[in-house]
This record gives structure tokens, C-alpha cells and sequence, in this order.
């Protein structure tokens, strides 16, 4: 077993300890509602809701067993097997049985982000990708111009494809003289 496997195999005995038995009736809805609160390892100030990886919620009527389906940002993402293992735990206080698949049946893009995760996102100086730009910036120009999470200025270029994170780059501001981090268009 991996040490990733561990992880989840902890996170599920923990989540089944923490209630013994089912209390009250779970829907969709409260599911979700749980998953906003499952922050990304990553991205501490995104939910895995707001960072648009929350897929599918199935609540099986009967037993009320759990599924939920999350795309990954990346392949390979790192921390994929940390991330199920948090929306695991967090579920496991429902006192049903939880099942979290990572699936690829749709991509993930930069556009699922949700507005409130934009915001904290440039809060937190990450520049969100711009939704909806396609396209060149200008004649000689091929790579399209994010915008500054500081000043706002476009003037930015890419100083390392190379993030701390396979979903991010390294960017510099002309005008502000920032350095900053910006998620990579997919």
C-alpha cells in the first residue's frame, strides 16, 4: 500500500469513528454544503468547492452511502490522495459510508473556479487565469498577458513555468515590480 493509500485508510477509520451511528437524514445539499468547508492543500484559501473539483454528489436513498467524484486539476496532481482523504474525514461525521473517486469523464479548467474563489485568489496575490481569454495579446506577443494581482496592470511577463505547484507559474509586474504566483491556463 502507498503511503498516499495510508492516508485515505486513516482518514476513513477516522471518519467512521467520529459518529457511530446515523443521526439524520443527508441530501445532496448538505453534502455540498460539507465539501465548502474542505479546504484545498494547495490553495489553503480555496474550498475544493470553490476551486471547481467537486464533480458529482450522489447520496444513495436507503443507506445513504456517499459518492463523490472530484476532477483533478493536473495529471498527477500530488496532492489528489490528500484531497480525497479530507473530503473523506469531513463526510465520515455523517455516520454514512463515503466513497471519493477522482474521475476524468470532464476536464478540469481554470473556468470552474468559482467567483468567490477568484477573490480569494487575488487576495491572497494568485492571479485567478482570465476566463474566456483566447487568443493573442498582439502581433508579436504570443503568450496572453494576466493581469497583475497588485496593480492590476497587464504588464506581466513569465518569469517560470515552474511553480511552487504543477498548476502554477511564476510571473513579474513591469509596473508594480511584484513577483506573483498565477494559475496556469489549462
Amino acid at each position: 500500500m502507498s503511503e498516499a493509500g495510508t492516508h485515505v485508510g486513516i482518514a476513513h477509520a477516522r471518519a467512521g469513528a467520529l459518529v457511530a451511528a446515523p443521526t439524520a437524514p443527508v441530501d445532496e445539499a448538505a453534502v455540498r454544503a460539507a465539501l465548502a468547508e474542505v479546504m484545498d492543500p494547495e490553495l489553503p484559501m480555496l474550498s475544493v468547492v470553490d476551486l471547481g473539483i467537486v464533480h458529482e454528489v450522489e447520496v444513495t436513498p436507503g443507506d445513504g452511502r456517499i459518492r463523490v467524484a472530484i476532477l483533478p486539476t493536473f495529471v498527477g496532481c500530488p496532492a489528489l490522495e490528500l484531497i480525497k482523504a479530507s473530503i473523506a474525514d469531513r463526510l465520515g461525521a455523517f455516520g454514512r459510508p463515503v466513497e471519493v473517486v477522482a474521475t476524468f469523464e470532464v476536464p478540469w479548467t481554470p473556468e470552474r473556479i468559482t467567483p468567490d474563489g477568484r477573490r480569494a485568489l487575488l487576495a491572497a496575490g494568485i492571479a485567478p487565469p482570465d476566463v474566456g481569454a483566447v487568443g493573442v495579446a498582439g502581433l508579436f506577443d504570443l503568450e496572453a498577458r494576466v493581469p497583475c494581482p497588485y496593480c492590476g496592470s497587464r504588464r506581466t511577463t513569465l518569469e517560470n513555468v515552474f511553480g511552487p505547484t504543477q498548476c502554477r507559474t511564476i510571473r513579474y509586474c513591469s509596473d508594480c515590480r511584484q513577483p506573483f504566483e498565477a494559475i496556469k491556463p489549462v
